[in-house]
């Protein structure tokens, strides 16, 4: 059997076992002894952003729309079973979502776990699709499409990233298009699956009551034993870090404005690099725009802001950026808010004793999340397929420098590298 090592995080009380399978499965196992429930994700290192890839030297270029298109034809096995129902039947909660970078098929349980962690490894590597069901979840996927046009948050999304982006498909709706899902077959879906279903483009973690040599063997016995070429997605040229517009405003049925302002950077590469990027850029926005800075306060006292509001640094796709936004009545108020704060840091830095307390909030934040099994099975994929453990984030938290996360601010937000997409409500 494929060995498996374990290691201890002392100062969170945890233990992760990991295994590398012949052909190139990455597993994490996270032993709960004594809890009840048990999760596992089967994930694939394969989003919506991925339209383009190369793969033996062979360049391709696919529809919008492919990787959720895959995903929702994944639960059908051969013979009209339903995979999702199979599991629903014996116990399971499965489900199963893609981002721009990500396929990700899951279940939660609290009984019969080997007997469902077995239909989740067969299920996402059987794949049986057909004409007909192409056609008919074209018809599905199409209504899909129609209500995502109609919210107006999801408009608003998109918009910041087409302002933001000039070709990197992560402007692009995972979702795809009504006419570029029109073009899919089932010719299209075999060749995609074939190309990123490979073992070693894919990740399997584990968290609850259970035995990782159980979860090992079931893996071997389920899975392939060879290892496949791993494709590369081609996202295009290098971005330049200004937008390509700098505002937008359109009109929608909703109460009140809302807005996304937006800026890009340049994410590590991967590695512990990206480990620390990401947990500076996270710090950073928490210290000077978090729901506890005097940023956020003061506009919340104002009637500026209100709870409908969300602040974030993403890397999706080999991209980076940060996007905040919420609702208020005042946009351009708000983003001139933003801009003398950002300059406040420039000249003078993050408060001291601010940023301390945020590190230790962020510090208190994470060990919650431990308690999420999703959470922490999700975070653990991420972090295989951005060639970092993410266990590893508490103890680098620790170092992360007030200088660090002035510096993030400073660079990224400088004032000719940000965009604001702006809904208003209809005038009558």
């Amino acid at each position: 059997m494929t060995d498996i090592l374990s290691r201890s995080y002392d100062n969170i009380g945890e233990r992760v076992c990991s295994a590398v399978l012949s052909n190139g499965l990455q597993i994490r196992i996270v032993p709960k002894p004594g809890f009840k429930t048990s999760y596992a994700v089967f994930a694939v290192n394969y989003g919506g952003a991925a339209v383009r890839y190369e793969l033996d030297g062979v360049k391709y270029d696919t529809p919008a729309g492919v990787a959720h298109f895959l995903e929702h034809k994944m639960f059908d096995l051969p013979g009209g079973d339903s995979a999702m129902a199979i599991m629903t039947s014996n116990g399971a909660d499965p489900n199963a979502f893609t981002s721009s970078d990500m396929t990700a098929y899951y279940f939660e349980c609290t009984d019969n776990f080997n007997e469902n962690l077995k239909m989740l490894l067969h299920f996402v590597t059987t794949p049986y699709f057909t004409p007909e069901t192409v056609e008919k979840e074209q018809g599905i996927i199409g209504q899909e499409i129609s209500m995502c046009e109609d919210n107006p948050g999801i408009t608003l999304y998109y918009n910041l990233l087409k302002m933001l982006y000039d070709h990197h498909p992560f402007r692009d709706k995972v979702i795809g298009t009504v006419s570029s899902i029109a073009t899919i077959t089932d010719e299209t879906l075999y060749s995609c699956h074939s190309s990123f279903y490979t073992p070693a483009n894919m990740v399997l973690c584990v968290e609850g009551d259970v035995d990782p040599e159980a979860v090992v063997r079931i893996a071997e016995a389920e899975l392939c034993s060879e290892s496949s070429p791993v494709p590369s997605p081609d996202y295009g040229e290098e971005e330049s870090l200004l937008p390509v517009e700098t505002r937008h405003c359109e009109e929608a049925e909703i109460s009140a404005p809302q807005f996304y302002i937006g800026a890009k950077f340049r994410p590590e590469k991967g590695g512990k690099a990206q480990l620390r990027q990401r947990l500076v850029s996270q710090l950073a926005l928490r210290v000077m725009v978090g729901t506890s800075s005097s940023f956020y306060t003061s506009l919340y006292a104002s009637g500026l802001l209100n709870r409908d509001y969300e602040y974030e640094a993403d890397y999706s796709a080999h991209t980076g950026t940060v996007i905040i936004g919420g609702e208020s009545k005042d946009p351009e108020a708000v983003l001139s808010a933003l801009s003398e704060t950002v300059e406040a840091v420039r000249a003078n830095g993050l408060d001291a004793e601010a940023f301390e307390r945020a590190k230790k909030a962020s510090f208190g934040s994470r060990l919650r999340a431990l308690e999420d099994f999703e959470s922490v099975c999700i975070s653990c994929v991420t972090g295989i397929f951005n060639g970092y453990e993410a266990l590893d984030s508490l103890a680098e938290l620790d170092s992360v420098t007030i200088e660090e996360c002035n510096a993030f601010i400073s660079d990224t937000l400088a004032p000719e590298r940000i965009a604001m997409s702006v809904i208003t409500p209809k005038r009558s």
